[in-house]
């Protein structure tokens, strides 16, 4: 999939992670089960992260929904 190609974040000023690096690497906490993602999809899935540690649960939501709509597979791996 073209960067073009990929849905846009659902926050604003998110800072993703270098396109040069490629795939990133993620690893959930709980299963230790791992997937590759594009890097603003590592920036969105970090950010969900840190609300939840904050209880931003509306941010979480936001995010959550935005991973259940277009990277189904990698919510399941990483979020579910």
């Amino acid at each position: 999939m073209t960067t073009k190609e990929r849905p846009e974040v659902p926050f604003r000023d998110l800072d993703t992670y270098d396109e040069t690096e490629g795939m990133i690497k993620l690893t959930n906490p709980y299963s230790g089960e791992s997937i590759e993602v594009y890097p603003e999809v590592a920036a969105v899935y970090d950010l969900i992260r840190g609300a939840e540690m904050i209880g931003s649960w509306k941010t979480v939501n936001k995010g959550l929904d935005w991973f259940k709509q277009h990277y189904a597979k990698e919510y399941m791996v990483l979020l579910d």
